[in-house]
């Protein structure tokens, strides 16, 4: 006990020395801007098939645009690309601009396991890339309880549950979105441990209060993708919407020069949602 007090009195005395020393340099205290080197521009392609249960799946969009300078307020959209996927029937899905940078089909066709093909013309240069759709079992039932916090306080704990398929590997990637939220919530799940068996995936956060409606969206995902994702995520702490570094590269290839690839990742993913009222 006594130890435990000491530890916290020297904690109160760095505490209020730090709070000292930045009340005394604040009047003189300058924003400074730093000189930050300035990587190649990229092209950055969003393109995400999802095939929501439920609905025909018709409807796509994918998205392009460029690297920006860290202190750029905007992301430049690319405008003037064409844009198309082919499945190996020789079905070819066009998709067209409809605003700078958001390319749209409404007449796509998903079907499970088959293998599609994306090409990009974009600013004088061609990339491809290829994926197949995965599927994902549905969400079988969601509840919620209270669950102690770190910080001492009970919060709201909101679970899905799902079962595994037995006869394949699965891995699966799901967003959460919410009013609470400035930025979907994502978490990566695989079956190594559960192959077959009744998955159960837990969301927590502290300031989800009953009313809120939590956003589920539970996919389906390739072991390639999964393992992409998971580099993002370990590197942007969990926001995806930062520029993910250069070294972590997609499946999208420039196909006349390799080094000048393009970042994203062309993924097709089945996936259910839920929109869930917290209590």
């Amino acid at each position: 006990m006594n130890k435990l007090k000491k530890y916290t009195i020297m904690n109160k005395t760095l505490a209020l020395m730090s709070l000292l020393f930045v009340v005394f340099f604040t009047s003189c205290e300058d924003v400074v801007n730093l000189d930050l080197e300035t990587g190649e521009t990229r092209l950055v392609i969003d393109a995400e098939i999802v095939w929501k249960k439920g609905t025909s799946g018709n409807e796509q969009v994918i998205k392009i645009s460029k690297t920006a300078s860290y202190y750029s307020g905007t992301t430049p959209k690319v405008s003037g690309a064409q844009v198309r996927v082919e499945n190996t029937n020789g079905d070819v899905f066009t998709f067209n601009e409809s605003e700078p940078g958001v390319y749209v089909c409404t007449n796509f066709v998903p079907v499970i396991d088959m293998d599609y093909k994306l090409f990009v013309e974009a600013e004088g240069k061609s990339f491809t890339a290829s994926e197949k759709l995965t599927s994902v079992t549905p969400i079988t039932k969601v509840e919620q309880k209270m669950v102690p916090d770190f910080g001492g306080e009970d919060v709201i704990e909101v679970t899905f549950y799902y079962t595994d398929p037995a006869d394949q590997v699965n891995f699966y990637l799901t967003d959460y979105e919410s009013e609470f939220l400035i930025y979907p919530d994502y978490e990566l799940t695989n079956d190594e441990f559960y192959n077959g068996n009744e998955i159960s995936t837990r969301y927590s956060d502290e300031d989800m209060k009953p009313g809120n409606t939590l956003k589920i969206l539970h996919r389906g995902v390739s072991k390639n993708f999964y393992n992409y994702m998971k580099l993002i995520l370990e590197a942007s702490s969990s926001n995806p919407f930062l520029v993910p570094p250069g070294n972590i590269r997609g499946n999208i290839v420039n196909t006349s020069d390799t080094n000048n690839f393009a970042l994203g990742y062309f993924r097709l993913c089945e996936a259910d949602g839920v929109d869930y009222v917290v209590q």
